[in-house]
């Protein structure tokens, strides 16, 4: 029997991207065999990013990450250097206030942790609904959230569920 797929989503505080998370954690519990753990920095352990098999990251844009996940992630330097991370499956979200201010740049500083942790970025695939939301680096809200940012949470909780059920070891 294969253990379930355990997927983690670190997320700094902000409505919208509680909501955000919530929704990745739906489209993720989907997929037959994934469980998922939801935490905010303030309760996050180092042993959270250990014990799953792909991490999501999500914060409000401040023009960039919020420094308070940023200084929880500044902690994580020895799991990069003894590659406790490499292999797993990260994504990343966030939300602003407006369309130019920064998003995608927030997406791709997250993407870029995962990245330095030898770890295998996922993001959406191009839809049409990006001609007017979201972003193929990650789950996006910008102004007030709605029902195309909570979809395209969805589908990138689905489809990391995916990616990291597939990468799973079998046991055996």
């Amino acid at each position: 029997m294969t253990p379930p797929c355990r997927i983690f989503i670190l997320h700094d505080t902000g409505n919208q991207v509680a909501a955000l998370a919530q929704a990745i954690a739906e489209g993720a519990a989907g997929i037959p065999g994934v469980t998922v753990n939801i935490k905010q920095p303030i309760k996050a352990e180092k042993s959270d990013l250990l014990e799953a098999d792909a991490i999501i990251i999500g914060t409000p844009n401040w023009t960039g990450i919020k420094g308070t996940l940023k200084r929880w992630l500044d902690t994580t330097g020895d799991l990069w250097e003894e590659g406790s991370l490499a292999g797993k499956v990260g994504a990343a979200f966030t939300s602003s206030a407006g369309r130019h201010s920064g998003t995608e740049f927030t997406l791709l500083t997250v993407l870029h942790w995962f990245l330095g942790a030898g770890m295998i970025v996922v993001g959406l695939p191009w839809s049409s609904v990006m001609e007017r939301a979201g972003s193929y680096y990650g789950a996006t809200a910008v102004g007030v959230l709605t029902d195309e940012d909570l979809a395209q949470a969805r589908a990138l909780g689905r489809r990391v569920a995916e990616v990291a059920s597939r990468l799973k070891p079998k046991e055996g």
